[in-house]
C-alpha cells in the first residue's frame, strides 16, 4: 500500500524510536509499504524541527535517507482546488496526496484532516492516524 506522510508523522518518527509513526518507517524499510511525501511536507518538517527540536533535525535527515520514499508535489491549480474545502495551510498536503494517488493520507492533525469530514468527502482520500494505518495493515488492507 502507498501512504502519503504528513509533516506531523515525520516529526513524531524523528522524535521517538518507538510508536506507530516510526513503525510505518520500519515497514517502508522492509519494503512492505511505500511512503510518499511532498517537498512542502519535507520543508515543513525541517522548519519545525529547527524551531521546536533542533537536536532532532539530524535524526530526521538520517531517517529520510534510510527509508525509500517518493516525492510528489501538487500543481498550483490542484492546491487552489483543495483550498476550497480545507484550511489553506493543509491544501498543498491534501492536493499532493490526491495527485500521488495514495491509498491513505497519514497525519496526526485530527482537527483539520483526520476528523474533517468535508476534507475526506471532497478529496476522496482516506485519512488516518498512524496507529489506525497499522491496524488496517494487520487486517490486510
Amino acid at each position: 500500500m502507498r501512504f502519503f506522510i504528513d509533516a506531523s508523522v515525520f516529526f513524531a518518527a524523528s522524535y521517538s524510536r518507538t510508536g506507530a509513526a516510526r513503525e510505518l518507517f520500519r515497514l517502508a524499510q522492509q519494503g512492505r509499504v511505500e511512503l510518499v511525501a511532498s517537498e512542502v511536507v519535507l520543508e515543513e518538517v525541517r522548519r519545525n524541527l529547527l524551531v521546536k527540536a533542533p537536536l532532532l533535525a539530524p535524526v530526521f535527515e538520517e531517517l529520510l535517507q534510510a527509508i525509500p520514499h517518493t516525492v510528489i508535489d501538487a500543481t498550483l491549480e490542484q492546491v487552489q482546488e483543495a483550498a476550497t474545502y480545507t484550511v489553506v495551510k493543509d491544501a498543498p498536503i491534501v492536493a499532493a496526496a490526491k495527485a500521488a494517488g495514495v491509498d491513505c493520507l497519514v497525519s496526526f492533525d485530527r482537527q483539520h484532516l483526520v476528523e474533517a469530514s468535508e476534507v475526506v468527502e471532497h478529496s476522496g482520500l482516506r485519512i488516518l492516524v498512524p496507529a489506525d494505518v497499522l491496524a488496517l495493515l494487520r487486517r490486510g488492507g
